[in-house]
């Protein structure tokens, strides 16, 4: 699938969101608040429903409320949540809606700081909703600190029953625009089941070494784009899972964090394809890993193809460019097995900058299912210490090479214990 097809398909749901929005706005005018089932307009959650900024008086119910009533409209409503502080137990606003609905975000919302205060591993969550549009700058704060001095996920399995501060489940033509999540118990955002969905100026903010906090998570969902958007955290920036299709990732800064990763791929039973993936015109900065791809050795089958990342700027990353077969977390994996997961028609173009280690291209295939149609152009990445200038490690892979090469392509051999990868 081509780069230019990518972008313009992602400009025109854009363009298709703002037409929603502005029927909308046509036939329901620009009144104040509505009744259930009335003619949208403006509702205010603090002059309406008497919410408090206050950092106490817990925000769910003046939502759900305003959300009940902005749902049952016949024409475009509008949240808002003035500038202010709030507390925010938990909320999980659903669909489907009768028209176009916004959330207009402008103060910022606290979660509660014990992670025992969660009954489902979920903060905020939107849910089956079309023409969904979330924006003006405000900030969800997951209040993480007291999940992140907890041991390490390796010895326990409660950090996947942390909450994730925002969950997008099954959205159609959706816009999050402006938006703040910071210091999230577990993932920042969770995009499930999702078609047409753009993320676009978005900041996700946690420090490096707060486990799990994937800034955005996607899976099984079609057509999503992550534009413009900053990244800070301590897992992956941008982490894509099986079913993901037809997504653009453009303009991303990431660091610190583990970069943005496809996978991993090939744990779980019934993986659906990851096909489609277009990551352009980032930079990864102090970063573990820059753009990878990650599937478990042995376990179970799967496919990922047409992946492209392209004019990457990467600097002090410790895994500049990277394909790994033998992901293995936590040594919990067969790690004498081949993964059985498909790659192919991959490319890595124009990725320039520094590696923190000397392995600055590394591409572990499957002995049994090796690599197809990967291509490696214009690498110019450099490594200076004491172990030796950059390499270029490579395994059941023959790339086609072309443009500048530094390191040569595939000049050093992977060796038979690699350096495992977080």
């Amino acid at each position: 699938m081509a780069i230019q097809f990518n972008f313009i398909s992602s400009m025109l749901i854009l363009l298709h969101l703002t037409r929603s929005f502005a029927k909308a706005r046509e036939a329901g005018g620009s009144g104040g608040g509505s009744g259930g089932g009335g003619g949208g307009g403006v509702i205010d959650v603090v002059a309406k429903f008497g919410a408090k900024a206050d950092e106490k008086t817990d925000l769910s119910k003046p939502l759900l409320d305003a959300w009940k009533e902005a749902c049952a409209s016949t024409s475009l409503a509008k949240i808002v949540i003035p500038k202010g502080t709030y507390f925010l137990s938990t909320a999980t606003l659903d669909g489907p809606c009768k028209a176009p609905i916004e959330l207009q975000v402008e103060g910022t919302m606290k979660a509660p700081a014990d992670p025992g205060a969660f009954k489902e591993p979920k903060w905020i969550a939107f849910n089956r909703i079309e023409n969904f549009k979330l924006s003006v700058g405000g900030v969800f704060d997951g209040q993480g600190t007291t999940a992140y001095k907890r041991e390490g996920c390796d010895k326990h399995n409660f950090c996947g029953s942390l909450p994730i501060n925002l969950r997008f489940d099954f959205l159609t033509n959706a816009m999050i625009q402006g938006i703040t999540t910071k210091d999230s118990k577990q993932f920042h955002v969770n995009v499930l089941g999702c078609k047409n969905i753009t993320f676009e100026h978005f900041t996700v903010s946690a420090p490096g070494e707060s486990p799990n906090t994937d800034g955005i998570h996607i899976g099984r969902s079609d057509g999503v784009n992550v534009l413009n958007t900053e990244i800070k955290t301590g897992d992956d920036c941008v982490s894509i899972g099986d079913g993901s299709k037809n997504l653009v990732i453009n303009g991303v800064t990431c660091g610190p964090g583990q970069g943005i990763s496809i996978g991993s791929l090939g744990l779980f039973k019934n993986e659906e394809p990851v096909d489609g993936v277009i990551v352009k015109n980032c930079t990864l900065t102090n970063t573990s890993n820059g753009v990878r791809i990650k599937s478990w050795p042995g376990a179970e089958p799967g496919t990922c193809s047409n992946i492209h990342f392209e004019d990457i700027t990467v600097t002090n990353v410790s895994s500049p460019i990277i394909i790994d077969q033998k992901y293995c977390q936590w040594n919990k994996c067969k790690i004498n097995e081949e993964s059985k997961v498909k790659l192919s028609n991959i490319s890595f173009k124009n990725i320039h900058g520094t590696s923190a280690l000397p392995e600055a291209v590394k591409i572990i295939c499957s002995a049994t299912l090796p690599c197809e149609n990967v291509e490696l152009a214009d690498i110019e990445i450099t490594h200076s210490g004491p172990t030796g200038p950059a390499v270029s490690q490579c395994s059941n892979v023959k790339p086609k090479v072309s443009g500048k090469q530094n390191p040569a392509a595939c000049s050093t051999p992977v060796p038979a214990n690699p350096t495992p990868t977080s």
